[in-house]
């Protein structure tokens, strides 16, 4: 099987950038699945019913959260209306909505599932025993994809080495910046410690430059940060799952960027 994984979708200009690249990648890789983490993906932050019902429109199987899933008025409400549309299954308390689906497939369900780390996040359930807790309600039938929304590469490359061989493939989302290690770990599972994102080429992490440099030299006068606008980049990864042994055989990253 092939999925198409595409990381953090910034406001508007990561919808429009997947507008604009998405169709070409799908003709290109015709994947069995994609999934894009759109917790930030509603204009100024989190996700809502707009830009939710834009991604799953423009092909998305299945949206994965993070630390802004509710961050918007009503976020509540449209993650338990929406079953593909996850949160992280380990935040505290009694959440709202679901932290993971299977995805029924002809041979076989592709299990996807959120979490969030906890180094420098808001705080969580320890993801590693989340994860373990998860894998132990896995059907025969479960290849299982992990995107692990988190700031530090150490737990994300913790988590990626303590689940080799227990599950296909783990990606990394959250700082916006793509990684250059896509790599097949001993055991079989899929590696890449963050996807990047999809919006604004010339700005940081997705916003515009000028507020974000203004408010490190000066953060006692803030500026308002604002988005950032074309041209844009699309960034993710491209696994090949071998559906008998569930292993990962091949990861292409992608990453391209739009001159307007």
């Amino acid at each position: 099987m092939k999925l198409l994984c595409l990381g953090d979708v910034v406001s508007q200009s990561g919808i429009t950038a997947l507008e604009r690249v998405l169709p070409r990648l799908k003709q290109k890789y015709r994947p069995d699945c994609i999934l894009i983490n759109g917790e930030n993906s509603a204009i100024g932050n989190g996700i809502d019913r707009t830009s939710a019902e834009a991604l799953f429109a423009l092909g998305a199987d299945c949206i994965t959260g993070g630390n802004h899933s509710f961050q918007r008025k009503g976020s509540e409400e449209l993650h338990e209306e929406m079953p593909f549309l996850l949160r992280p299954a380990n935040w505290l308390g009694n959440p709202f909505g679901r932290g993971h689906c299977r995805i029924e497939l002809p041979r076989y369900d592709l299990r996807v599932i959120s979490l969030q780390g906890n180094l420098y996040m808001n705080k969580c359930e320890n993801p590693f025993l989340a994860l373990d807790a998860l894998l132990k309600e896995s059907t025969p039938r479960d290849i299982t994809i992990v995107d692990f929304h988190g700031e530090a590469t150490a737990e994300k490359q913790a988590m990626g080495r303590y689940f080799d061989g227990r599950i296909s493939l783990l990606f990394g989302t959250h700082t916006h910046v793509q990684t250059n290690d896509a790599q097949i770990l001993p055991q079989g599972t899929g590696y890449l410690t963050d996807l990047g994102m999809c919006g604004a080429q010339e700005s940081i992490l997705g916003k515009g430059i000028e507020p974000c440099v203004h408010n490190f030299i000066d953060p006692e006068n803030r500026m308002k940060i604002t988005d950032a606008g074309a041209p844009y980049i699309v960034c993710g990864l491209l696994a090949e799952i071998d559906e008998k042994t569930k292993r990962c055989t091949a990861l292409e990253l992608i990453n391209l960027r739009e001159i307007d």
